[in-house]
Formats: structure tokens, sequence, C-alpha cells
């Protein structure tokens, strides 16, 4: 594996992780990979796991979570069946199986971070810590927003994904892609590195050649418009070490234009990755 590049850990420990490039799946590597990841999610500004609400960026990114948990669960229905069976890996606090749920699913969801668990049980969601304490149960469709960039052990935590996946299933994944303009432009300082929460970094043929070997078929992508302008004002932050106004209409530029360059490329910030087993 060849270096890609050296990137640091911008909200929590300040310290300086290596991006290695399998050239085979053509995705980054992070290096090391901590054996206790958990003190590195131990930060105020982790939002999936807060629920903040109190920074203007954080108002923006719960407003935009409100629109896109309607568009996750009118992409999730096309794929239900006659039992709607879903199980949500990564599930935060909740709020996704919420949705699910007042649509009369059956839901199941794992997350392994124990305060996110609680805020989810105060909006009567029970989660499971781990995958190895899931049922022996499968389901119609397995959704991962954000999620399998985080997941150590990545080979193995595919073969459950897959075994808990029914026949003819759907698995919805989003992830980062390091191949979008806005990863391009902010090099080091791009947000969606995340070192080392992520550790892993996929482009478009990762994902289905990381799939395609265990019999899932990749039938359709869409891109996540959104999170090119989120990314990129995080990114802003990062590259000049302050926060403030003149951070939003750099980053509005950058995210349009990621966007724009897209439409062609098909290299967008994030994208949803819809894979059918046989």
């Amino acid at each position: 594996m060849k270096p890609f590049l050296k990137t640091k850990d911008y909200s929590v420990s300040q310290e300086e992780f290596e991006l290695l490039h399998d050239e085979e799946l053509d995705m980054l590597i992070t290096k090391p990979q901590p054996e206790v990841l958990e003190k590195y999610y131990k930060s105020d500004t982790y939002i999936s796991h807060t629920d903040s609400n109190k920074t203007l960026v954080d108002k923006l990114y719960q407003t935009v979570k409100k629109y896109s948990l309607r568009s996750k669960c009118s992409l999730v229905e096309k794929y239900l069946r006659s039992e709607k069976t879903l199980l949500d890996v990564g599930a935060g606090t909740g709020d996704f199986l919420v949705a699910a749920k007042n649509k009369g699913w059956s839901i199941a969801g794992v997350e392994p971070n124990y305060d996110a668990r609680m805020r989810a049980q105060e909006k009567q969601i029970a989660l499971i810590p781990n995958m190895e304490s899931l049922p022996g149960k499968k389901f119609e469709v397995i959704t991962l927003w954000h999620v399998l960039e985080h997941l150590p052990d990545l080979e193995n935590k595919i073969l459950k994904l897959v075994w808990h996946l029914e026949k003819e299933g759907t698995l919805i994944i989003a992830v980062p892609n390091f191949k979008s303009h806005d990863a391009k432009y902010y090099k080091t300082a791009w947000a969606a590195y995340d070192v080392p929460r992520h550790l892993w970094h996929f482009s478009r043929c990762s994902i289905e050649k990381l799939f395609g070997k265990h019999g899932l078929q990749l039938v359709k992508t869409k891109p996540m418009i959104f999170d090119s302008f989120y990314v990129s004002l995080l990114s802003e932050k990062y590259k000049s070490g302050k926060s403030g106004f003149l951070n939003f209409p750099k980053a509005f530029f950058r995210g349009l234009w990621s966007n724009m360059s897209a439409w062609r490329s098909k290299e967008y910030s994030s994208i949803i990755y819809i894979l059918k087993k046989g």
C-alpha cells in the first residue's frame, strides 16, 4: 500500500494519522488504527451522538437532518417487502428508527456509544450495543448511514451484514467519497477524513468490489447533495483554524462547485450505494 497523505484528528486529540492507498480496492486505510476507539468519540461536538442544537452549524445540521429523514424513509420504503423488517447499524440517537417506527415498520438498531443509546431510549428506541448481540434474525433492508467507515474488522463486519440480510434483501450504505472535488480541494483538512474515527475511506469502485465478492450486486447510487456543504463548512474551519461567518460563503461556494463538478464525474462528496443480495 502506498502513502496517500497525512492528516490529523482536528476535533478531539490533534494526533496525526497516515492514509494508505489500497490500489486493488481503490480505498484508503487509516494508520495506525487505535485499539481503543471510544475515547476519540468523547466530544460535545460529535453531533450524531449528542443531538446538539447549540451553534449555528448544529442548527443547520438538525434542519438538514429533518429533510434527510424523510428522504431516507422514502428510499427504504421502495425496497421493503411484506414483513417490512429494517435493521439500522450505527443508529446514533435513534431518529431514523423513530421515523421508521412511526411508519409501522418492524425495526432493530445497533449503536456502540452508550450516551447515544440512552438518548435513543428516551425516544422509546431500544438499541443493541454491537452486531454480535443481534438475534439470529434476517432483515429485508439493512441501512448504514455514514457508519461503514467507522467499523473495525471490516471484512468480518461485512460477513455479518450479508448473513443478516434476507435473500433478495437490500443493503443501503452511505459513505464519504475521497475522490470528490471537495476532498481534492481541502486535502489534509477535508473534514470527512475524520481520523481516526473513520478507519476506511471509500471510492465508488471500492464499495462494489468489497461487497461484490460476497454476492451483493450494486444496483444504484444516489448523491447526498447537502453533505458537500456541511463537510466544506467544517473543512474551512480546519483549514483556517478559525470558526466564523466568513467560512459560510466560502463553504457554500466550494460545496456548490463540488456538486456541479459531480454532475459529470458522479464523484459526489457522499454517495448512497444500494446493493441487492441474490
